[in-house]
């Protein structure tokens, strides 16, 4: 699950620290960025000249409801850097590494090379990206990226513990790692960046296309630092330009634009290797040419209060049959299956529950998304809290799909969580998932958030949250007799209250 939070709530602004896998400049953009979406509070000093500040840059395409002809349009007539943006999917989801501003600038300073990192944008996204760069003068070919330098503390992993039931389509697991003797510290919402390594066998089956068996260093170097799971476009435009074979050159010139119907799609360092045997770059190119591999930031399960010492996560395994070998996620089967000691960091969030245990809480975490609402249920539970909280959950199979069962249904008998409402998207008919609740259940819900509720959305970014944001307008359009565009401003403004927050990945 990587995660970045999202709020437009005030002050305290939240920072990016050192720890976490960004370089300096990138870094510096991010807290630029934070700074402005959570009020215009800055850690810079006051302008010493008395000069009045500049005006704070808006960003109206920055909404994920908005239908991507629409964002462009409205930063029509902007620098560069801004239509890139425009083009991003608005969530600010991190899978890229960046957020939808700073992999703009990347992209318009030549920094970052690829178009295709928006995951949730998909090929709209970066068909949009490259015509917008095709209006970019032509610098000399970028850099490789840097290797970044080890991050986090080691800690054991503990337990590996299989939440979804026999018969399940899916593997969740609760994964427990020991911080005793780290300083690694976390609050409920917060976010735990876990550094990873490639399969053994994956890398060991590259090497073996390489003829590098025996290169212990470049053996190192793909399973820790380079990522050979998503090459990168550059690494086809390399492979492409070294094929010997014509139709193998041009069918990787397909890849690396884009084009639709070329194969082999989704492809791996392996794959390109196996279906281009002609195409062979010094080892050394290849592998400068191919991404970092980034840490994956997952949402926290636990409190330190429920579980001091400890630090819990709600992983789904990500395993699928592609061309006939097994595809391992990355991230997910390393801490599932292969790891005994991890490096992890704390990633500080916004993610909070309200200041005043008075305060409403509805939370809406389908599958993997009850991450962090376990962790503040854990919260407020340590704290003998009671009160009005509400949960939305939901998979495919109340038998088999139901993560923390035992758990949330204590909660909802001793009063932590007043109220639970549940939909199971295989069980019936018709596919139910947790908007439909939301609307069945509009004239309570919309009572609670007249009372100050505070409004969280953790898990998919790319569907389930566009679809309970828009049920969310729905409710408001329904039970305030709001129209659209009453409807979104009115989430904007809960959301600038910071009574709307988004933990999507």
């Amino acid at each position: 699950m990587n995660a970045i939070t999202q709020s437009f709530g005030p002050a305290p602004v939240p920072l990016i620290p050192e720890s976490a896998p960004f370089t300096a400049d990138q870094r510096a953009w991010l807290n630029g960025f934070l700074a402005g979406l959570y009020g215009g509070a800055s850690s810079a000093p006051a302008h010493a000249s008395g000069a009045p500040p500049a005006p704070a840059e808006d960003f109206p395409w920055h909404d994920p409801s908005l239908e991507l002809p629409e964002r462009l349009a409205m930063a029509e007539g902007r620098a560069l850097p801004r239509r890139l943006m425009s083009a991003m999917a608005q969530l600010d989801c991190g899978q890229c590494g960046y957020v939808c501003k700073t992999y703009a600038e990347a992209l318009a300073s030549g920094s970052e090379a690829s178009l295709a990192l928006c995951q949730p944008g998909g090929k709209p996204t970066r068909e949009a990206l490259k015509a917008l760069m095709a209006e970019k003068p032509a610098d000399a070919a970028p850099a490789a990226a840097p290797v970044a330098k080890p991050l986090g503390e080691p800690a054991r992993v503990l337990l590996s513990e299989r939440l979804t039931g026999e018969g399940s389509g899916k593997d969740v697991r609760r994964i427990v790692i020991d911080l005793s003797g780290t300083s690694v510290a976390y609050e409920p919402g917060d976010s735990l960046g876990v550094v990873v390594r490639h399969d053994p066998a994956l890398v060991e089956a590259v090497l073996a296309e390489l003829g590098a068996t025996g290169d212990e260093a470049l053996r190192e170097t793909l399973s820790a630092e380079r990522d050979i799971a998503r090459p990168l476009d550059r690494t086809l435009d390399l492979l492409a330009g070294a094929a010997k074979e014509p139709k193998q050159a041009a069918a990787l010139r397909a890849l690396a634009d884009g084009d639709d119907g070329a194969e082999p799609d989704a492809a791996d360092l392996l794959d390109l290797l196996r279906a281009f045997p002609s195409a062979r770059p010094p080892v050394a190119d290849l592998v400068a040419s191919l991404p970092t591999l980034k840490p994956r930031l997952y949402s926290i399960a636990s409190s330190p209060r429920a579980t001091p010492g400890r630090v819990e996560l709600c992983v789904g395994v990500v395993r699928e049959e592609r061309r006939g070998r097994c595809r391992d996620g990355v991230a997910s089967c390393h801490l599932a299956f292969r790891a005994e000691t991890v490096r992890t960091y704390g990633q500080t969030s916004h993610f909070r529950l309200p200041d005043r245990a008075e305060t409403p809480v509805i939370m809406v975490g389908p599958g993997t998304g009850i991450a962090p609402f376990r962790a503040f249920l854990q919260e407020r539970e340590a704290r003998g809290l009671k009160g009005r909280s509400w949960l939305f959950f939901g998979d495919r199979h109340v038998a088999t799909d139901f993560l923390f069962r035992d758990e949330i249904e204590a909660w909802k008998r001793d009063g932590t969580l007043a109220r639970l409402s549940l939909a199971w998207s295989r069980d019936g008919k018709a596919k139910d998932y947790v908007q439909h609740r939301m609307l069945e259940e509009s004239v309570d819900l919309w009572r609670w958030l007249q009372d100050g509720a505070h409004f969280y959305v953790c898990g998919d970014a790319s569907r389930m949250a566009k679809d309970v944001d828009a049920a969310l307008r729905q409710v408001a359009m329904r039970e305030g007799g709001m129209d659209a565009e009453q409807a979104r401003d009115w989430i904007v403004a809960l959301a600038k209250q910071g009574r709307y927050q988004r933990d999507v990945y």
